[in-house]
């Protein structure tokens, strides 16, 4: 038997914070399987089923979506801009590949988002909102390009459109 204050943690451990996470819609059919078939039997048990069935259908499906965004500005010495674009992946985790040169660069990267619209506004922030704590060159976005997981597979498998993003990382153009 440990002795300690009611809710104390034990010795040597941290803190922890518990976040809470939304169970999937899977988790209420699965839940429904489990229970004795006698009760939901009830009217009650189907209503509450159904309801639950309905929620399922119209919560909204996320998908994939493969990002291109083309910034350019005046000249910047290419250490900063690599410094600044290495910067941005560490803190956007989510990164694919960056090229660069001292007057542009191009990011590629995977966005999860609801519709083109949410991914393409989440894009357009990209770059003001780490320019500052990126250090990134004080530069224009020039292009974006959205296009769902889809349409990226059928252009790499029919040879045209960006190569893959192999070489993971910041390269010079």
């Amino acid at each position: 038997m440990r002795r300690a204050r009611p809710g104390a943690l034990p010795r040597g451990t941290a803190e922890r914070a518990l976040t809470s996470v939304e169970a999937g819609a899977d988790f209420d059919e699965a839940r429904d399987r489990s229970t004795d078939r006698k009760t939901e039997t009830t009217i009650e048990a189907r209503e509450v089923r159904e309801a639950r069935e309905v929620r399922a259908r119209e919560q909204p499906v996320s998908k994939l979506w493969h990002i291109t965004l083309s910034v350019s500005g005046v000249e910047s010495p290419l250490k900063e801009v690599r410094r600044g674009l290495e910067q941005l992946a560490h803190d956007h985790p989510f990164l694919l590949t960056s090229r660069y040169a001292n007057d542009h660069a191009e990011i590629r990267y995977w966005e999860e988002a609801r519709d083109l619209h949410d991914a393409a506004a989440v894009a357009l922030r990209l770059w003001g909102e780490h320019r500052q704590t990126a250090k990134l060159p004080p530069w224009e976005i020039v292009g974006l390009e959205v296009i769902d997981r889809e349409t990226y597979h059928q252009r790499i498998a029919e040879g045209y459109g960006p190569p893959p993003a192999a070489p993971v990382g910041v390269h010079p153009y």
